[in-house]
């Protein structure tokens, strides 16, 4: 890989990274902001990806996939703890949830 397509995939890597920044800040439904953290953590993963590809090694990649794995099962966690907010309260919407417990 050359340093031109190193450069590509850090653009796309940033945009990707600044797309799950807005979603996750313009957002208020907690299932959008479980979306915009997983696009963030996909452009670190694509930062590590290419830089292992440049570099020669397969270390980057052991951590993208490292890391692809706990994105999911952190995902289904929140959506797991979601889905019992939502069984309770009947709100998605992180403004109007105030209280969790009980």
């Amino acid at each position: 890989m050359n340093e031109t397509m190193l450069t590509y995939y850090l653009y796309l890597a940033a945009f990707i990274f600044s797309a799950g920044v807005f979603v996750t800040i313009t957002k208020r439904n907690a299932i959008f902001v479980l979306i915009g953290i997983e696009l963030m953590l996909n452009g670190a993963n694509i930062v590590l990806a290419s830089f292992s590809q440049f570099d020669g090694s397969l270390r980057g990649q052991v951590f993208a996939i490292f890391a692809i794995v706990l994105t999911v099962c952190e995902v289904s966690i929140a959506l797991a703890i979601l889905l019992n907010i939502y069984r309770k309260s009947k709100v998605s919407n992180l403004d109007e949830l105030t209280e969790v417990g009980n």
